[in-house]
């Protein structure tokens, strides 16, 4: 922290003597801890930090000539064209726009869309939140991952029940609470109790996995798998309950000219073709 012990405890000293409580908890034994009003008043003071470095990050875009950058996260398996679909938008009143993309997991992406870390998200099956705006622009089926060699790989779809005997590799609860949860809870309408279900992050973890025989695989976007997993075949499940909308989001009270363009934008590229007309009708502001 670059300052010596006895001046870091006058300056808390008189923080705490200006709340007229204690921030830590001192024991006769030397020990310090938070107190509960301690802990609350770090994670606001987070938070207010967290704002003050947007602060700065606005008035910089500002003095070098207004907004000229977009941060937009995506999940680790997305879409490798939607992410191409990003890099080529050109929004003609933003000749020198900036795109930064960061990866993350879904409940991670939404959070930072919260914060105001990232400007916009492209995030499957987001929670309702009624701090983001969320418009769907693809429908995001969920897909077996298997040998070739398996008893159900030549079917056109594989049903929950196929892979009953198998061992599943899924993305973990962490990676996609929401798809986890759906899969599980398919699994248990049907009566399957996965055995030894692997818990993985990446989509190449679930290959490599696949590879090795150790199970089958229940991902989203068949093209994370990779055109190149050789013995391995991809194959839609027939649960039509495992189909998910994936949406572009954004904090709900988000009025930046540059993020709703660049949002519409991206929108009008794919929404036509992979959702009818009415998902059109969008709830962005201005």
């Amino acid at each position: 922290m670059h300052i010596s012990q006895p001046a870091l405890s006058k300056q808390i000293t008189e923080i705490e003597e200006q709340l007229r409580f204690h921030l830590f908890t001192r024991e006769k034994r030397g020990a310090v801890e938070l107190a509960d009003a301690g802990r609350a008043f770090v994670e606001e003071a987070r938070s207010a930090l967290s704002h003050m470095e947007r602060a700065f990050h606005f008035a910089r875009a500002a003095h070098d000539g207004g907004d000229s950058e977009l941060t937009i996260g995506h999940s680790p398996s997305a879409d490798e064209a939607w992410i191409s679909g990003l890099l080529a938008i050109r929004l003609p009143l933003y000749p020198k726009l900036r795109v930064r993309l960061i990866s993350q997991f879904s409940i991670e992406l939404v959070r930072s869309v919260m914060a105001g870390e990232l400007n916009l998200a492209l995030v499957t099956a987001p929670p309702e939140n009624s701090q983001i705006t969320a418009v769907a622009f693809a429908r995001t089926p969920v897909y077996a991952a298997l040998p070739q060699t398996h008893a159900a790989a030549q079917k056109e779809r594989i049903g929950l029940q196929e892979l009953a005997g198998d061992e599943w590799i899924v993305f973990a609860r962490r990676v996609h609470p929401v798809i986890h949860d759906a899969i599980m809870d398919a699994a248990r309408r049907e009566g399957i109790a996965p055995k030894n279900a692997h818990n993985i992050i990446t989509p190449q973890q679930a290959v490599h996995l696949v590879s090795e025989h150790v199970g089958v695989a229940i991902l989203t976007h068949p093209t994370s798998v990779g055109s190149g997993a050789e013995g391995i075949v991809v194959k839609p499940l027939s649960d039509t309950s495992l189909c998910f909308e994936t949406c572009v989001i954004m904090r709900a009270n988000d009025d930046s000219r540059l993020a709703n363009e660049f949002a519409r934008s991206f929108l009008r590229k794919y929404a036509p073709r992979r959702l009818p007309p009415k998902q059109m009708e969008l709830s962005l502001s201005a």
